[in-house]
């Protein structure tokens, strides 16, 4: 039997929870996993109920607290009552983009790296992979994490291969450090320890109770592509500016090399390493941040947006905007159109 599970067919689980715990996150686990061989035999009838899951929540000393917008937490244990399962979760954070962990919580970085070598499976949500980054578990892995966060996860924690793009990523080839990607990554991290430990028809019946949907498209589509990054370089503010307003431009490159009054090596050069990317790069956001606005919010067609923002060359436009944003522009329009209050698609 594997260290903490009560039966050959229940799987104990600890999610962590922090003052910074995300509410929403941290139930919305509890809840999806206790309901797991359960609740879909009970709604169809089927009889045959057999619990999946034991979920306990562990804090740092088990006392009654609060966590993200007043939510009241009532743990099962603390982190210095060494608990032990074979699943370990760590829950959405409430972080600002700037906000490390740093410093704090070493009582509970030390139990998640004790868990792990132990034999655990790490799962992480959202932002709650800062606090993974924290014990060094994810150094040299590709990890994920809402995308707000790259730009911590470049400066913080350099040997992590930070990618924004996919929702679950495997630190390595046993599987035992999965980490999550956006804000409600949570349900397909859930889908997949389900499947993982109760197996797959277990993950499809919840996904069905749950109306839970597998966010294939990664996290892309929903990231802002323009984040101002604070700096102290003027002539790179001054150069931010300009591109804000003219990127519709043709030459909006060569325009921001006139107004720098330096070499354009030089330019470019400062301005990586102010921003953290390329010149060209930061051009390219600004034009299809803008085209994406108009998919959501206009009727034009593709190759009017395309020349709306700065491409004359549609085939170009639509090559780039999959590549940044993860979906074609027609798919992105009918993801976004209806929320912004327009028709879903336009054809």
């Amino acid at each position: 039997m594997e260290e903490g599970t009560i039966s050959s067919d229940v799987t104990e689980v600890l999610i962590l929870a922090i003052p910074e715990t995300a509410g929403s996150a941290l139930y919305g686990l509890v809840d999806v996993l206790e309901a797991s061989g359960t609740v879909w035999q009970t709604l169809v009838r089927a009889g045959g109920q057999r619990r999946r899951f034991r979920v306990r929540i562990v804090s740092p000393d088990g006392q009654l607290f609060t966590c993200g917008n007043r939510i009241p937490v009532n743990p099962d244990c603390a982190v210095s009552e060494d608990p032990v399962a074979p699943v370990v979760i760590l829950p959405e954070l409430w972080l600002g983009p700037d906000e490390t962990l740093s410093g704090r919580y070493p009582e509970v970085i030390e139990w998640v790296r004790r868990r792990h070598a132990a034999g655990s499976a790490i799962y992480s949500v959202c932002s709650g992979a800062i606090l993974l980054a924290e014990t060094g578990l994810l150094d040299g892995c590709p990890a994920t994490s809402h995308w707000a966060y790259e730009d911590l996860f470049r400066q913080r924690f350099p040997s992590v291969r930070f990618d924004p793009a996919p929702n679950l990523v495997w630190a390595g080839a046993d599987g035992r450090i999965v980490t999550a990607g956006g804000t409600t990554s949570w349900h397909d991290l859930a889908l997949h320890i389900i499947a993982r430990h109760a197996g797959p028809a277990e993950a499809l019946r919840i996904a069905k109770v749950y109306l839970l949907k597998w966010h294939d498209e990664g996290e892309l589509p929903f990231a802002a592509l323009v984040r101002p990054l604070p700096h102290g370089d003027g002539l790179v503010r001054k150069i931010e500016a300009l591109l804000a307003e003219r990127f519709q431009d043709q030459d909006a490159l060569a325009q921001a090399v006139q107004a720098a009054g330096v070499p354009e090596r030089t330019l470019k050069r400062r301005f990586k390493s102010a921003t953290g990317i390329p010149l060209i790069d930061y051009l390219q956001n600004l034009r299809i941040e803008h085209g994406k606005h108009l998919l959501e919010s206009t009727a034009l067609s593709v190759e009017e947006i395309s020349a709306e923002a700065g491409y004359s060359d549609v085939s170009f436009f639509r090559r780039l905007f999959k590549r940044l944003v993860g979906v074609t522009p027609l798919h992105y329009r009918r993801m976004f159109s209806s929320v912004a209050g327009e028709p879903g698609d336009f054809g």
